[in-house]
């Protein structure tokens, strides 16, 4: 290891050479470890601040005196350097950065606006295109309750687009008042963009002036003794009026708002975010970062908006529990509102949200204190060299030998690493219908990609003695010294909590039953058959999507989907005469002959 003064000697050499724009900084051992990734708007005068040892933590004394060379990426904006911060976090995950594991994707409302007539939909993925989104939501029942006011309040249609094209008749949606019924021309499409719109000024925030809008409205249609369509308005209006006496009155005047605290207690640090949207609480979610202990609270909350704005949605405004010290750099990267606040609904927000949070460290701390109970348990029961830190879990799906897949999960101290969870598709056709030749393929190409820094500790099969057998045969070339391969049958009587557990060298045995330990592998060994049975699923439903329309040159994706429409089946379309598979939209003569032809020659 180098020295402090070698060390900073390396430092002081680089600052020399570091650019004055904003950018993205690497420190680097003399090992090639990349120690720490750091974003500034100056890369000069920020690395010239780790220069003063004096003013900096023991964490980063210890990170500046390992440090022998540094590489820099400018790039045009603040904005750019934090993507490119977060991109680089992900790919080094340097020890002396604090770590946000973020594996969760929120779902979101998303009306497709350049549409004709836009659909409202649940939604999660990336946002590329030019739809309004709006969300975040922590959870999909949070959606849903939003969706349900929609639907009262703007009726805007719900339906997938090949179901709005090809209805004939309003469905059971419009009967219960629901959806506007454009699908049959129950509205225009003017009065429908109207709704659309209405419906976007309700999700940012403009509530009170759709009201007053519907009230003028209602009594418009009055006057004109349109009775039908002041009804109709009437039920809007108090749709509305439900939704607004149903907020809280702290978030009424937050139209779009993420408020975040931090709270450190036993050793532990959780971060809890609360999305606010329109005055509505769109729900709540925790985040414990790694490697935050001997950083400062400012420093953790600082690397948490970096780390998760840069795949999120982010809001007009974040409410802090603390300010932050880069604060300006933030809030030109981010393109928002950074607050604090210390009286006031918004601080009487933070004072819950914080509450939330304890509350969060003391869950996480009583799961892991049963968890490592049970790991402690399981070590001694099974003879294993100490607690297990990865324990990896493995099952087959297949159906007569059919689309099979093996399936790969991992179970750490903290629960489910399902960032880590992998599945095989068998290459060897000839065994599919073969479990034990399958656990051998799966285990062999497995172990072929083992790493020092994803060995397991235990390796848990679905399968009895003969499972244990074959994967042993398959390993005999690889090291498997401190691993412990574990088999998990099911008992006589196939009742959860009566299997019996087979390793080399040992008698098979049971647990005691209903035991907690016994309840700990139960649940391993079916979340394994959850994902294996999923994975299979998903397999055989894109294989069943595939049909004989696949081979006709010409017919890609779009037209295979619309003629699938039209017809109902491959089997409808064969039949098809040339004059009816020009009824399709964008079925040409040429090339509803050029189908004709396939299916009748």
């Amino acid at each position: 290891m180098i020295d402090i003064k070698q060390g900073l000697e390396n430092l002081r050499e680089y600052i020399k050479i570091a650019p004055e724009k904003p950018g993205v900084y690497r420190m680097i051992s003399d090992e090639d470890e990349v120690l720490y990734v750091g974003k500034a708007k100056n890369i000069k005068k920020r690395i010239t601040s780790y220069s003063h040892l004096e003013k900096l933590p023991v964490r980063l004394q210890r990170m500046v005196a390992q440090i022998c060379r540094m590489e820099f990426i400018v790039v045009e904006n603040e904005a750019r350097a934090l993507l490119v911060e977060n991109e680089l976090i992900k790919k080094f995950k340097p020890r002396y950065n604090i770590l946000l594991k973020d594996d969760k994707t929120f779902p979101h409302l998303m009306i497709d606006v350049e549409s004709e007539y836009p659909c409202l939909r649940k939604y999660r993925g990336s946002r590329r295109d030019k739809n309004k989104y709006f969300g975040p939501f922590a959870s999909v029942m949070a959606v849903n309750s939003v969706v349900d006011i929609l639907q009262k309040v703007f009726l805007l249609r719900s339906c997938r687009d090949h179901v709005f094209k090809n209805r004939q008749r309003p469905c059971l949606m419009y009967q219960i008042k629901r959806c506007s019924g454009p699908c049959v021309g129950r509205i225009s499409k003017e009065d429908y963009r109207r709704l659309v719109n209405e419906a976007v000024d309700f999700l940012e925030g403009r509530n009170s002036r759709i009201q007053s809008e519907l009230s003028a409205k209602m009594s418009e249609a009055s006057e004109k003794q349109d009775y039908e369509t002041a009804i109709m308005l009437r039920d809007r209006i108090r749709a509305l009026t439900n939704v607004q006496s149903k907020q809280n009155v702290e978030y009424a005047d937050i139209k779009s708002a993420d408020v975040i605290s931090l709270v450190r207690e036993k050793n532990m640090v959780c971060i809890q975010i609360f999305f606010i949207r329109s005055g509505q609480n769109c729900g709540n979610t925790p985040y414990f970062p790694s490697q935050a202990a001997e950083a400062s609270d400012k420093e953790i909350l600082e690397a948490f908006l970096s780390s998760f704005y840069a795949t999120h949605i982010v809001p007009k405004e974040i409410v802090l529990s603390e300010e932050i010290e880069n604060k300006t750099f933030m809030e030109e990267a981010l393109g928002t509102k950074i607050s604090t606040y210390k009286k006031g609904n918004k601080a009487a927000i933070v004072k819950m949200v914080t509450e939330n949070a304890r509350e969060s460290i003391a869950r996480r701390i009583a799961m892991m204190s049963s968890v490592k109970s049970n790991l402690s348990d399981f070590a001694e029961k099974f003879g294993l060299s100490g607690l297990p830190k990865r324990i990896e879990i493995y099952d087959n799906s297949h159906i007569q030998g059919r689309y099979a897949v093996g399936a790969m999960v991992v179970a750490t101290p903290e629960g489910f690493d399902k960032k880590s969870y992998r599945t095989f598709n068998i290459q060897n056709p000839d065994i599919t219908n073969d479990d034990f030749a399958m656990m051998k393929e799966v285990l062999a190409r497995r172990f072929e990609k083992m790493t020092k820094e994803n060995r397991p500790d235990v390796i848990l099969l679905d399968g009895g003695r003969g499972q244990l057998n074959a994967v042993y045969e398959s390993l005999q070339g690889f090291d498997l010294e401190g691993i412990s391969i574990i088999a998990i049958s099911k008992g006589l009587e196939r009742n959860a909590g009566k299997e019996f557990y087979h390793m080399r060298g040992k008698e098979s045995f049971a647990l005691e039953y209903q035991s907690p330990l016994a309840f700990y592998l139960q649940n391993l060994r079916d979340e394994a058959h959850r994902f294996a049975i999923g994975t299979h699923r998903r397999k055989r439903a894109k294989s069943i999507y595939k049909s004989s329309l696949d081979e006709i040159e010409g017919i890609g994706a779009r037209r295979k989907h619309d003629l699938l429409n039209y017809f109902g089946s491959a089997e409808e379309i064969s039949q098809a005469e040339i004059k009816d598979l020009q009824k399709v939209a964008g079925i040409s003569k040429k090339t509803a002959e050029k189908i004709y032809n396939y299916f009748h020659n």
